[in-house]
């Protein structure tokens, strides 16, 4: 006999059974999350909000379009430890080699032990135990034009820091820095004027890079190759300022590797300035977020990507700045508007170098400051040049 008790009982099991079947039936009739399974999503999740918890992990992708299919990695994780990355160091060459310079200067003098500091440490460095040049110093007469004009893109200016300081120069005994660097030179405005290509294409091969410029950033500096004079890795051994820049001998200020005063210098694919074949340099960062390495680039130091240029989004072959050596350019894909001896001075056809061509000059002879002329290959106004030369400058 069935007593009240039981009946109790008996309904709640069967209201609990028919619940849990109810639950059973919804899930099985229920759409997936977006973007995957519960633990997909939850993967996803961490993986965007850890993306930049820390530039020392990067996702290495696939250099697409390089002309050099054999030196182009698949798609690879690697790490970049910013607190030990390695010195480059011995790492010149003949001929063209992922992650070295190829230099046009293959014999240097004997190693200053006077760049060789603390924060070396056997093969690698830490750049954040680095001393900086101290100081701060404006440049309000620092001048810089970047103008294309039918198929010639003109870069003009004076070579001081647009809009960005400088440490003091010469060095002062008083600065912690003298210690490791007597550097004597004072900076000093220069005559900067090159006709690149603005559509510049690949040479038959990868050409070497000299000392000196071998490009320009958009704040106006002269971009130099990763060597210092002895033939080691320069952003590593020589002092240099808060902009990672410094004088030579001339009073040329340059930068040998990236800058945190260079214009999008930390944004993604974005061009920070241009090589002396045409092609543009761009930022530290790929598309995705990412810090890029020599893995992930060619022989000379680029790959063919979609960047940010002009404020527009074309694909094209770049150089890019890295965190490790060769830093900039490892070597030239096109042709360097300098002649083949690799000089900034004037070469012999006048089409680029340092200097004006003869054609600008002319072309202001008798007019004014600011006169409109016609030369070498645009309309321009007439200027005077940090040389003291009179020229016609596109604009």
């Amino acid at each position: 006999m069935l007593t009240p008790r039981g009946l109790v009982f008996g309904l709640l099991g069967l209201f609990l059974f028919s619940a849990t079947a109810l639950w059973f039936l919804v899930q099985a009739n229920a759409p997936a999350p977006v973007g995957g399974s519960i633990p997909d999503v939850l993967q996803q999740g961490t993986a965007s909000s850890t993306a930049f918890a820390t530039s020392s992990q990067v996702v290495a992708g696939n250099a697409t379009g390089s002309p050099f299919a054999s030196t182009s990695p698949s798609a690879t994780t690697s790490a970049l430890d910013l607190h030990a990355i390695p010195l480059g160091d011995g790492q010149v060459s003949t001929s063209p080699q992922v992650g070295y310079v190829y230099s046009c200067t293959t014999s240097f003098p004997t190693v200053d032990a006077n760049h060789t500091g603390p924060w070396i440490h056997g093969d690698t460095w830490d750049p954040t135990q680095k001393i900086p040049v101290a100081g701060q110093v404006f440049w309000p007469q620092a001048t810089f034009s970047n103008i294309v004009k039918g198929a010639t893109r003109f870069i003009t200016g004076n070579g001081l820091p647009v809009n960005e300081p400088t440490g003091v120069f010469p060095i002062s005994p008083s600065d912690p820095a003298y210690q490791y660097d007597h550097n004597p030179n004072s900076i000093q405005a220069q005559n900067i004027f090159y006709a690149l290509p603005a559509q510049p294409i690949f040479s038959a091969a990868p050409s070497c890079v000299p000392m000196g410029p071998i490009g320009v950033a958009l704040d106006g500096v002269p971009i130099y190759n990763a060597l210092d004079a002895n033939g080691r890795d320069a952003v590593a051994h020589e002092i240099q300022d808060s902009c990672n820049g410094h004088p030579q001998s001339a009073g040329q200020y340059h930068y040998h590797g990236p800058s945190p005063c260079m214009p999008n210098v930390n944004e993604r694919n974005t061009v920070v300035g241009y090589a002396l074949d045409g092609f543009p340099i761009t930022s530290l960062y790929d598309a995705q977020g990412n810090l890029y390495t020599n893995a992930e680039l060619d022989v000379c130091h680029g790959t063919t990507t979609p960047i940010t240029m002009n404020g527009q989004t074309v694909t094209t072959y770049h150089y890019v700045l890295t965190e490790e050596y060769p830093y900039t350019i490892g070597c030239f894909r096109g042709t360097p508007v300098v002649g083949a001896a690799h000089t900034a001075t004037q070469d012999a056809s006048g089409s680029a170098g340092s200097s004006p061509p003869q054609a600008a000059i002319t072309a202001c002879g008798g007019k004014p400051i600011g006169a409109s002329c016609n030369a070498p290959s645009s309309a321009g106004t007439c200027r005077t040049m940090p040389d003291g030369s009179f020229a016609c400058v596109p604009g």
